[in-house]
């Protein structure tokens, strides 16, 4: 089936819809504080977690790749991975310092930033792929928050989600500069190609007049060498006469 034209309905692009419709279940635990939800949340989540990766694998095995996924993939992970941060910052049973709010932030501030360097890079028609840095972290994110929402579940859960967050956190800001890196440096050469298309546009416009320069200058040393030429002459000629 078909939504105007995009290909909604296979079966790739159902895996990530299924991500963001599983958002608002995740997001009511903070409501619904029972055992019983908490778990139901944290399973949700983990699934979610690794439709990640199918739906990618099987939009390439099944040649089912398309803009609307590759458009909504990303979207649907910052969105899963934002709700997931504001569920725990919601619950501080979930954490033993206040300190892990600081990853938390860490996190978010990145996905802000990446999503605005790609919104950029993409209107000038250049490409940010994702690094095998980036995709540790991921990994490393994704375990993490999946093992604090199982608190509930064992205690022990919570710290060593915890400490992952951190891992996460310091991956994230690593991989973050590395991306604003290579927008700056595109920055820098547009800005360098303006420059130098300036300069030549500036050297064209120069050209004529330096030309008519020229020319008026030989036509002046042209004259004085036949004026020269001319009044050596004469004076050969008077003297002859003499």
């Amino acid at each position: 089936m078909n939504f105007k034209g995009v290909p909604v309905y296979n079966l790739p692009n159902m895996l990530t819809l299924s991500r963001i419709a599983v958002i608002p279940l995740i997001f009511m635990s903070i409501y619904f504080r029972s055992f019983s939800w908490s778990m139901f949340a944290a399973i949700l989540f983990v699934i979610a977690s690794i439709t990640d990766y199918f739906d990618g694998y099987l939009a390439r095995a099944r040649n089912e790749t398309s803009a609307f996924g590759r458009l909504l993939d990303p979207i649907a992970d910052k969105l899963l991975v934002a709700t997931a941060l504001v569920v725990i910052l919601a619950k501080p049973e979930m954490y033993s310092l206040q300190l892990t709010v600081i990853p938390v932030f860490v996190i978010l501030c990145r996905e802000i930033l990446v999503s605005g360097l790609r919104e950029f890079l993409r209107e000038v028609n250049v490409g940010l792929p994702v690094t095998k840095l980036a995709k540790w972290k991921t990994g490393f994110q994704m375990t993490a928050l999946a093992m604090m929402l199982f608190r509930e579940l064992w205690i022990g859960w919570s710290y060593c989600g915890e400490f992952l967050l951190w891992v996460a956190a310091v991956l994230t800001f690593i991989t973050g500069y590395q991306y604003y890196q290579r927008s700056l440096e595109y920055v820098k050469a547009e800005e360098a190609r303006k420059v130098t298309d300036v300069k030549e546009v500036v050297v064209k416009a120069k050209a004529p007049k330096e030309k008519v320069v020229k020319e008026k200058k030989t036509t002046k040393k042209q004259s004085k060498k036949n004026a020269v030429k001319s009044s050596a002459k004469s004076k050969k000629v008077t003297a002859k006469k003499s």
